[in-house]
């Protein structure tokens, strides 16, 4: 896991509980461009998964994507940004001022370092750095950007939003892949109860390039069907890849006493987090996916039996379906809990993917109701799971469970209790 944090020393808030609540979401997904959009779509089931039309994808294996729609930079990112930014870092500017204004803090108010931004990431700008690439082979050095310098970075995303809303407080990005939604939250939490007051966090992620296509399919887990209700399909027997996507979610975390204080809604706190981390290939030990979920339960004081629903990792592909059901059947019982995967509307969002489904959560919680897994109409025998499949099912929600899992053997869980 790699890091980059830069903090002045907090004092903690008087009367400071070390709570952590949600008090704003913002959402770039493929499925909605915007929180009420996206959440819509994914009652009604809507996939945003569609073949790539970013670039000509005829001469790859996998040609589908979930890409955002709608977005047009000008619209979002002031002039000056737009030279010197990738489309990760446009849409994550974008979701970071929808989750502040749906907040409603005011920072103008507060101290400008108590309030900072924890993201994950896992490649950076690869579109930005592919321009400039192609820009140094066919043209040569002096056309390279100065910007390149920067816009490739992995910590952009972090640096960006910061200077835009003058968030000075503690930053920090994190690398491990789809669990660095949920890794981020946590270091924010963290920072939280150092003695900060807010913390945009989460992940939106974006490689949706040529540049980015090759490294996705070097990786050897995408599926190559053509038709975007049969390509991703978790937990299903039919399952033989995962759909990449680009977007996410920022989201507001507050110390609870600071969000009480000026009288803010809160969706929901985190309750709970651990990682885990898997052992080293050809080891013969099994994933610690499960093991995370029983330090998240134990973190936020919860047993089994009060976990009312489960946003499973999903990851499409036969063997890690079956071992992430099996964690889940393990600690709930077979068919013991509620589970859904509503990223089979969007495709796995590389770091974005987790924060997401933390974003989902939330809403289920406040709406009380599970949102459907499409495409899949029932889980494999070796899936033991009580999986939500083809139209959302209302049911009391207090507490929810996300899991995540990264490229490397990262493992990440986290408890979300609904708002009183």
């Amino acid at each position: 896991m790699s890091t980059a944090t830069t903090d002045r020393a907090l004092t903690p808030t008087p009367g400071a509980t070390g709570e952590a609540v949600f008090t704003g979401i913002g959402v770039a997904a493929p499925n909605g461009l915007s929180t009420p959009a996206w959440w819509k779509a994914v009652l009604r089931g809507e996939s945003g998964i569609r073949p790539l039309s970013r670039f000509d994808a005829g001469r790859y294996p996998a040609p589908l994507a979930g890409e955002v729609p709608g977005f047009v930079d000008a619209d979002h990112i002031p002039g000056r940004l737009l030279p010197q930014t990738d489309r990760m870092t446009r849409l994550s500017l974008a979701a970071a001022h929808e989750a502040l204004e749906d907040s409603g803090a005011d920072l103008e108010q507060m101290d400008e370092y108590t309030a900072g931004v924890i993201t994950a990431s896992s490649a950076g700008g690869f579109e930005f750095g592919q321009r400039e690439l192609e820009a140094l082979w066919s043209k040569g050095g002096q056309y390279v950007s100065a910007y390149q310098s920067f816009a490739w970075f992995y910590a952009v995303n972090t640096g960006q939003i910061s200077i835009r809303h003058q968030l000075r407080g503690p930053s920090g990005v994190l690398l491990t892949e789809q669990a660095g939604g949920l890794d981020a939250l946590a270091q924010a939490r963290r920072q939280l109860r150092r003695g900060g007051h807010l913390m945009v966090t989460g992940a939106v992620d974006s490689a949706l390039c040529p540049w980015g296509w090759a490294a996705h399919l070097a990786g050897g887990r995408l599926s190559t069907r053509d038709d975007p209700h049969r390509a991703y399909l978790p937990f299903s027997p039919d399952a033989d890849g995962e759909v990449v996507g680009e977007g996410g979610a920022l989201l507001v975390l507050e110390d609870a006493a600071s969000a009480h204080a000026r009288g803010a809604r809160a969706y929901g706190s985190l309750a709970g987090y651990a990682a885990t981390f898997d052992p080293a290939p050809g080891s013969g030990a099994g994933t610690r996916l499960g093991a995370a979920a029983e330090l998240a339960l134990a973190d936020a004081g919860v047993d089994p039996d009060e976990i009312d629903v489960v946003f499973a990792d999903g990851a499409g592909r036969r063997d890690a379906d079956r071992a992430e059901a099996q964690a889940i059947a393990t600690l709930f019982g077979p068919h013991g809990v509620p589970v859904t995967v509503p990223k089979t509307m969007t495709g796995r969002l590389s770091a974005g993917g987790a924060s997401l489904d933390v974003a989902a959560a939330l809403l289920s919680l406040r709406d009380q109701v599970v949102p459907p897994t499409v495409n899949v109409t029932t889980p494999a025998d070796d899936c033991p799971i009580d999986l939500v499949v083809g139209r959302p099912r209302p049911r009391p929600l207090r507490t929810a469970l996300v899991l995540a899992r990264g490229r490397g053997g990262f493992n990440a869980a986290a408890v979300l209790r609904a708002a009183p």
